[in-house]
C-alpha cells in the first residue's frame, strides 16, 4: 500500500458524505498526528490505537493507572466525515471483502467507524447499502458496536426564540441568562478562501484556539495539523463559515460550520480558556449556529458526535452510529463479543426512551 494516497485519488461518488468531498481530501493530504492513509477503495487510515479510548468514561478513570495497550489498527474512515464513506461503485459485500483480504492478516484490529445506525441524515438508498454492508461485516467475523451518538437539529422553527420555547422552564431560564451575559460578544462571519485566512499569523491563532480545546477534551484520538486547517481555511471550494468571535478586540473563540445539501455541518471549533467559559461562548455559538441556518432557508443543524449530554440540554436530538470491528485473534474476537458493552459509552443517549424535551 501507498502511504499517501494523493489529493485526488477519492472517488466522487461516496456513500454517507454529507461534508463537502474537499474536507475529505484535505484529511488525506494533512492527516492527523500519527495516522497513515491507506490505499484503499474507501477513505481509511492506520494508526496506534489506544482501547481504553471508548470505554465507559468511569470505568476508563479507574483504570488510568494501567498502561493500555496501543496496537496497530485500520481504520475505514476518516475523522473529519460524520459517518464513515464507502465507493457507491463497489458492492457492500466485496468491499468487506476486500478490507478482510488486505487488512485483515497486517493489523490486530479493523474497524470500520461511524457507521449510520438510520436513513435520517444520509437518506433511504445510503442506508440501504449500510444495512447490506453490515451484513456481510458479520458474516466476516465483524463485531457491531454502538458509536458515539450524532446531535442534530431539525430546522421546523421560525426563530431562536420558538426553539428555546420547547425546552422545559428551567432550561430555557437557564440558556436565556447565559445569551444575556453573551450579548457583549462580536460576531463576523468569514467564509473559507478570504483573503484574511492568507495571513499566517491568523492561521497560527486559528489552531492555538484549537489545541486548547482538544487539550481540555477527555478523548484524545485525532489531533489535526496546522497544515490541515490551513488547507481548509484557504479553499473556497469548501463552502464554509468561520464565526469568529470577539470581546473587545480580542479573539476568544471560533467555530467553522460546512453547509451542503441543506444541512449547516458543525465541525471545528477554537475557545481561548478561560475567557470563552466566562461568555459562555459555547452556548452563545450554538443559538449563532440556529439562527445562521434560519437565515439560510437550512432544513437540517448537524451538531457532532461529542459531548451529547451538553448538546441535548441545548434541545439537539440524537442518532445512533455503529462500529464494525473485527479483531485479527478469533480469541480477541470472542472476547470482545463478550465485553462490547463496557466500550458503548453513547448508548444511553440513543435509547428509545431519549425523546426531545417538550415540556
Amino acid at each position: 500500500m501507498r502511504a499517501r494516497p494523493g489529493y485526488d485519488d477519492l472517488p466522487v461518488a461516496l456513500v454517507n458524505l454529507l461534508e463537502p468531498l474537499e474536507l475529505v481530501r484535505a484529511f488525506q493530504s494533512h492527516p492527523p498526528e500519527g495516522f497513515t492513509p491507506l490505499d484503499l477503495a474507501a477513505p481509511a487510515f492506520a494508526t496506534r490505537f489506544d482501547l481504553s479510548t471508548t470505554l465507559e468514561p468511569a470505568l476508563r478513570r479507574s483504570l488510568s493507572w494501567v498502561p493500555a495497550p496501543k496496537p496497530m489498527t485500520a481504520f475505514v474512515g476518516t475523522t473529519v466525515s460524520e459517518y464513515a464513506l464507502f465507493p457507491a461503485e463497489v458492492a457492500p459485500e466485496e468491499l468487506v471483502r476486500s478490507l478482510v483480504g488486505r487488512l485483515g492478516a497486517q493489523y490486530s484490529f479493523v474497524i470500520i467507524k461511524d457507521i449510520p445506525g438510520e436513513p435520517l441524515l444520509v437518506g433511504g438508498e445510503a442506508f440501504a447499502y449500510t444495512q447490506a454492508l453490515t451484513a456481510a461485516c458479520h458474516a466476516a467475523g465483524f463485531e457491531l458496536m454502538d458509536g458515539q451518538a450524532l446531535a442534530y437539529v431539525p430546522i421546523d422553527f421560525g426563530s431562536t426564540d420558538a426553539f428555546l420555547n420547547r425546552l422545559s422552564h428551567a432550561r430555557r431560564k437557564n440558556l436565556r441568562r447565559k445569551l444575556r451575559e453573551g450579548a457583549a460578544i462580536e460576531v463576523e462571519a468569514i467564509q473559507t478562501g478570504d483573503p484574511r485566512f492568507g495571513n499566517d499569523a491568523f492561521i497560527a491563532e486559528v489552531y492555538r484556539l484549537y489545541c486548547q480545546v482538544y487539550a481540555q477534551s477527555e478523548i484524545h484520538f485525532d489531533l489535526l495539523s496546522k497544515g490541515f486547517f490551513r488547507a481548509v481555511l484557504r479553499s473556497a471550494e469548501m463552502n464554509a463559515t468561520m464565526f469568529r468571535y470577539r470581546t473587545a478586540g480580542t479573539m476568544i473563540g471560533w467555530n467553522l460550520c460546512f453547509e451542503r445539501d441543506g444541512m449547516l455541518i458543525d465541525k471545528y471549533i477554537g475557545f481561548d480558556y478561560p475567557a470563552a467559559r466566562a461568555h459562555h461562548l459555547y452556548t452563545f455559538s450554538w443559538f449563532r449556529n440556529l439562527q445562521h441556518a434560519l437565515d439560510r432557508g437550512l432544513r437540517m443543524y448537524v451538531a457532532g458526535w461529542t459531548d451529547p449530554e451538553i448538546k441535548r440540554q441545548l434541545g439537539a436530538r440524537l442518532t445512533p452510529t455503529l462500529h464494525a470491528v473485527r479483531a485479527r485473534n478469533p480469541l480477541l474476537r470472542a472476547a470482545l463479543r463478550r465485553a462490547k458493552r463496557w466500550f458503548e459509552p453513547d448508548r444511553r443517549w440513543t435509547s428509545a426512551n431519549d425523546a426531545p424535551d417538550r415540556s
